[in-house]
């Protein structure tokens, strides 16, 4: 697995959020994830809405996974 990958990823199931994912050991990543879906929601939402992005992958393909999930208005406030 890879960082692109990843990203595609949860872009793909997030539509208009924006995903930086770093990792070079091709098992532990971290993700910071920017996404208006994340409004109003706690950060165990959030996680799961990006777990649920990467399905079975978690767990496999990917050992570990630091998430920051942030709203726009979180970034720029």
């Amino acid at each position: 697995m890879d960082r692109d990958t990843i990203r595609q990823l949860i872009e793909g199931q997030l539509p208009g959020c924006e995903a930086l994912v770093e990792g070079d050991d091709g098992v532990h990543f971290s993700a910071r994830v920017v996404a208006s879906q994340f409004a109003g929601k706690s950060t165990l939402e959030r996680h799961r809405m990006i777990y649920g992005a990467l399905g079975e992958r978690m767990g496999t393909d990917i050992h570990a996974l630091s998430i920051k999930a942030m709203t726009p208005e979180e970034v720029n406030g």
